[in-house]
């Protein structure tokens, strides 16, 4: 007799990534919890995350020593959802024994490397809720009696290349950001994305130091990328190739962060197409390709001290864009093309590095035969409901969320941590909602609702 394999335990969610947004959402997953202890006509929701990397990590490539962020503390994984929780950011400081000494230095904006530790700290607290070195490969439907899909398997594979299925009655998606190249462009151990900028530059500090950098981009991450390299190696020349005529600034005044806010998701995602077109034109300025005012400062001030001295290590090729790269044994030659005149120069650089943004991950790739059930809009791309579910035909009965990809239908915050807590507390309740587990009203004002 054949015995018959025994079926995953089912979860009511799975979760792919454990970025920030699903660190935040094991956050909610555990208060969940705790609150439905004490009352047990709240059933306590259970889930797992399956996490590629070994361990908790953010961007490590660009924790820069001195770079700040560019959001709130306030902003972090809990307090706008709710302020009394200990996972907030200023609970991480009393821990850590900081409190006093983060009040004395009047800023809300804490260095990268010190929020990242923050991340760590709330990460490693809910860690009894994810697997590490589990690689999400694909997801497969669970179908029941009456042939709906009632439940997902979401097929891992581990460092010592097994598979195991993971089974939920919801998944939630935040696989995070991948790093976006021009056309044509291909990475290689001269030719790098700033997404892994401190990693490739580990050893480099050795002689016979880098002579000459190439960065290509116009924002935030290419203006620090510029400004690192041209401190770390005094003797280098830096060349940063972007088609504006210059670094723009960012607009972080108060009223336009009201697009961060989380009022401004519900406007926009009941904004007609033509509006959120508008909306996201006239709000650009606030996170792509735009630079904190300081740097630009900084920048500034260091061109015109090579000036001064006659040196010119940092040198601007704006209105320009990389014609041609060809690599050689002893580095990179890159084609800059004058956009004004036409003038192609050809510029020799030990290294080359893209810091041209990242692309957010389309879940329907993981999804299978499942993708034939997702609702498209008129231009292909997922249809998502306000509870940032995908929109699916009536045969999927389970859950899908995204936490990212939903910049088309949810705005400019959708891959950003202003409204992560928020965020999170309302796919909570969906899928309290969706299981039974109904959050009560008391409890939903804690969910920012």
């Amino acid at each position: 007799m054949t015995n018959t394999p025994q079926p995953p335990p089912s979860h009511d969610l799975v979760g792919i990534g454990f970025g920030p947004s699903n660190v935040a959402l094991a956050i909610g997953l555990r208060e969940q919890r705790e609150r439905a202890a004490a009352d047990p006509a709240a059933p306590p929701l259970s889930g797992v995350f399956l996490e590629r990397q070994a361990e908790f990590g953010w961007h490590r490539g660009m924790l820069l020593d001195d770079a700040t962020m560019q959001v709130s503390f306030l902003k972090d994984l809990v307090t706008t959802r709710n302020p009394a929780s200990d996972f907030g950011f200023l609970s991480y400081l009393h821990a850590a024994g900081r409190l006093h000494d983060f009040i004395n230095h009047k800023t809300l904006f804490p260095l990268r490397t010190e929020f990242h530790d923050y991340l760590a700290w709330c990460a490693d607290r809910v860690g009894d809720q994810v697997r590490y070195g589990a690689e999400a490969v694909g997801v497969e439907p669970v179908r029941d009696e009456g042939g709906r899909i009632a439940q997902l398997d979401v097929v891992a594979r581990t460092a010592d290349g097994a598979y195991h299925r993971s089974r939920g009655r919801n998944v939630v998606f935040a696989p995070g950001l991948t790093p976006r190249l021009p056309a044509g462009a291909r990475l290689s151990g001269r030719v790098w994305h700033n997404e892994y900028l401190l990693q490739r530059l580990e050893g480099l500090d050795a002689a016979p130091a880098p002579r000459s950098f190439v960065v290509v981009g116009a924002g935030q991450s290419a203006a620090e990328c510029v400004e690192h390299l041209y401190r770390r190696f005094p003797e280098a020349q830096v060349h940063t190739v972007f088609t504006r005529y210059g670094y723009s600034p960012s607009d972080d005044s108060p009223f336009a962060n009201r697009i961060f806010d989380p009022e401004a998701v519900d406007d926009f995602y009941g904004a007609s197409t033509e509006t959120k077109a508008e909306i996201m034109g006239y709000h650009r300025n606030t996170n792509y390709s735009v630079v904190d005012p300081d740097l630009i400062d900084t920048l500034y001030q260091a061109a015109y001290q090579d000036k001064v001295k006659g040196t010119e290590r940092l040198r601007m090729h704006n209105t320009s864009r990389v014609a041609d790269v060809r690599e050689g044994p002893g580095g990179v030659t890159v084609t800059v093309e004058d956009l004004a005149g036409g003038k192609h120069t050809a510029v020799e650089a030990d290294y080359l590095v893209y810091a041209t943004g990242y692309s957010a991950a389309d879940p329907r790739g993981l999804l299978g035969e499942l993708a034939e059930h997702v609702v498209g809009d008129s231009e292909g791309r997922p249809a998502v409901e306000r509870d940032y579910r995908l929109a699916t035909s009536d045969e999927v009965t389970c859950g899908i969320y995204l936490q990212g990809g939903t910049e088309h239908t949810h705005g400019i915050s959708s891959s950003l941590l202003s409204n992560v807590a928020v965020r999170v507390g309302e796919i909570l309740d969906a899928i309290s909602a969706r299981t039974g587990a109904a959050v009560r009203p008391e409890e939903a004002a804690a969910f920012g609702r």
